[in-house]
């Protein structure tokens, strides 16, 4: 039994006005556990670090820690501060909407960060370093979606929603209650929203107290910086002269937009107004810029090839002056992800190699790259500090923390332990690592978690876990979904393969899987459960089968195709009827690089191997039972494919349930929803596999 109390609510007072916004506090649950086990509700409980930012003087990190209340139905963010050192955590906001986007002003002596106002629109806002003095220095009537200071303080860039297009409203103002939407090319929608806004770059006058004066750098255009729908600040950043501004954008509209990840990367010169693109001729995706320290060079994460959103990400650097770009990761099989500039010289990164990300280091001089960690863990972000990194860490056993590195050699210490208390009362499984031959003789890394308290004299059921993507690495991650403890304290052992398909192996390893869905990867999945399904405390005749995006579509198809092994599937998100899946969703580039272009084109080979091993193409062999759930606010997976796989079943007479979600989207966000999936999920399988 878990019980689970909030602690007492605290009402605020909005700092700029006697407005009292009645909203309770969520604070950190007072957790009470009389299990060790892991349940839907203590999952929602642990708190969800943020990432770090390092005060100018090196002295201090300002970070989030995010909670969610079940009853409320809702998570909220709030401030905490402590030494780079280590030591005492000092809470420094405590309100009912929470903060994002918290910086350090460049002279460290105001903390800035984006928070609700009254009229319940995001506005930027500052307080001193310990909490104190909340003051609102923004008043854009559109809210401000992120922003940054420049270095010499004279000005603040922030982001907003600029609306550019004509609505069937503004045409027909006789019938403003009409909800009619008119479109005439395509990217109408992307993700979870229908495109009806573009974000833009303002750059405005800052004295300290108040930002005036805005200028909109992309004036009428009808593209976004960031770039949708993943898109944040990492995407712009100032030169440390504060003379420019740099950004990435895919500045195309339409079906040109929909077909093309083509972004680059865009100079702003403040005092001519004039925009450069300095990437021009490269075709992929450019993003996420940053400056040396001393301004002479700028590093961005590259992308070759046009329309492939997984290709290799390499690691570029531009000479400022002479414009000469060279790909520092040419002979680094690997991708190069979360640029950190420590001297002019060094620039830190995270990459994924056999399954875990981990810090790694280019000296710029000698061209070398070295890995610095290593371990069973996944570091998320890293952040010169003076003489250290600071670094988010996560694994499959434990969400993230904050932790110190030594730059020198890899040693690393645990600087926060915010949910060290819930970890402590559970009894979690055991992470192994199990290497397996596949059926053209290649060697394929394949993680397995057993339930707390194995054992090995027993039989238990096991979970063959299908990653999505597709091409995403099955690595330390931990997931507030699909967590593999939460599946491991069910009883459940679970067998999470690297199949083919998936970074952190190899770029030929990684690009396999285009054109061959149903291919090389679906029998790399099958030997991993037949080969790990031997074990002696393994039970052969209670295997289940689950994932979501392209895992969603694996179970679909194994569904069609297993031969007996499972004897249930779970498929959330899935892509059932891929013929209908190229002309659903939103981004062409994804279903023409990976699909090989439309169903309709005979003359393409890969396309048509492609559709004809789609899932719905095997239906008539199913006859297992299976759960199916969708969102219906995935643009990406139309729900109409999770609805179509489910009638699929029914029609069969195969035993079958569909939990659909009106109010989510590819991801399940909210915590009702959140426990309802876990509850649904674990009865099923509970249902035929115990």
């Amino acid at each position: 039994m878990l019980l689970l109390a909030v602690t007492a609510a605290i009402l605020i007072a909005s700092c700029d006005s006697s407005k009292k916004d009645e909203t309770p506090v969520i604070g950190k649950p007072e957790i009470k556990i009389n299990s060790d086990r892991m349940t839907p509700e203590v999952l929602w409980s642990f708190g969800r670090v943020t990432e770090p930012a390092i005060s100018p003087d090196n002295q201090a990190i300002l970070f989030g820690i995010t909670y969610y209340d079940i009853a409320q139905n809702k998570g909220n963010r709030e401030l905490y501060s402590m030494p780079v050192a280590g030591g005492e955590i000092t809470r420094l906001t405590t309100t009912p909407k929470g903060e994002n986007n918290a910086i350090w002003r460049p002279d460290g002596k105001k903390i800035g960060f984006v928070y609700i106002d009254d009229n319940d629109v995001p506005q930027i806002w500052e307080m001193n370093p310990d909490g104190s003095g909340r003051i609102r220095i923004s008043a854009v009537p559109e809210g401000v979606t992120g922003f940054s200071y420049a270095p010499d303080q004279q000005k603040i860039l922030y982001t907003s929603e600029v609306k550019l297009d004509s609505t069937a409203q503004d045409i027909n103002k006789d019938l403003p209650l009409s909800t009619g939407k008119i479109f005439s090319d395509l990217m109408y929608r992307h993700w979870d929203s229908w495109v009806e806004t573009y974000s833009h770059i303002f750059i405005a006058d800052y004295d300290g107290k108040q930002i005036n004066n805005p200028i909109d750098i992309m004036k009428d255009e009808k593209w976004e910086s960031p770039i949708r729908p993943f898109g944040g600040m990492e995407q712009i950043t100032w030169s440390p002269d504060s003379k420019s501004v740099v950004y990435a954008s895919r500045k195309k509209q339409g079906k040109e937009y929909a077909v093309s990840t083509n972004s680059d990367l865009y100079q702003y010169q403040l005092e001519t107004g004039k925009t450069t693109n300095l990437t021009v001729g490269m075709n992929g995706y450019d993003l996420n810029p940053v400056f040396s320290p001393d301004g002479s060079k700028l590093a961005w994460e590259c992308m070759e090839r046009d329309g492939y959103e997984s290709d290799k990400i390499r690691l570029f650097v531009m000479d400022v002056a002479s414009k000469e770009k060279t790909d520092y990761s040419a002979n680094f099989d690997q991708n190069a992800e979360r640029l950190a500039w420590g001297d002019d010289n060094t620039i830190w990164f995270i990459s994924d190699y056999q399954a875990t990300d981990d810090i790694y280091k280019l000296l710029l001089s000698t061209k070398e790259i070295t890995g610095l960690t290593k371990g069973i863990h996944n570091f998320t972000g890293v952040f010169p500090a003076g003489d250290k990194l600071i670094a988010t860490q996560v694994s499959m056993s434990k969400p993230a923390e904050i932790y110190a590195v030594d730059p020198a050699t890899g040693a690393e210490s645990q600087l926060t332990f915010v949910n060290k208390e819930t970890l402590d009362q559970l009894a979690l499984g055991e992470v192994r690592q199990r290497w397996v031959k596949t059926t053209d003789n290649k060697q394929m890394h394949v993680w397995m978690i057993y339930p707390p308290h194995f054992d090995s004299t027993k039989k238990y059921p096991a979970l063959l876990y299908c990653e999505g993507g597709p091409q995403s690495t099955v690595s330390q991650f931990w997931s507030y979904r699909w967590n593999f403890q939460m599946m491991a304290a069910n009883d459940y052992i679970i067998v999470a393969p690297n199949r083919r398909g998936l970074p952190g192996f190899g770029r030929e390893w990684n690009e396999q899987i285009s054109g061959d869905y149903g291919g090389q990867n679906m029998k790399d999945y099958l030997t991993a459960i037949d080969a790990l399904s031997k074990e002696p405390y393994i039970d052969a005749n209670r295997l289940g089968a689950v994932g979501a995006s392209y895992g969603g579509f694996s179970v679909f198809w194994l569904a069609g195709n297993h031969q007996k092994r499972f004897k249930a599937f779970i498929a959330h998100d899935g892509m059932f009827n891929l013929e209908a899946q190229y002309l659903e969703t939103e981004e062409m580039w994804f279903v023409n690089w990976d699909l090989g272009g439309p169903f309709w084109d005979k003359t393409n080979a890969i396309a048509q191997r492609t559709y004809s091993t789609s899932p719905h193409k095997y239906v008539q062999n199913w006859d297992t039972p299976i759960l199916v759930i969708h969102g219906a606010n995935d643009y990406r997976i139309a729900f109409t494919q999770g609805m179509s796989a489910f009638n699929a079943a029914i029609l069969r007479g195969v035993p079958a349930e569909f939990l659909y979600f009106p109010d989510e989207n590819h991801w399940v966000l909210k915590p009702q929803n959140g426990i309802l999936w876990q509850r649904t999920f674990y009865r099923w399988l509970d249902r035929w596999l115990k």
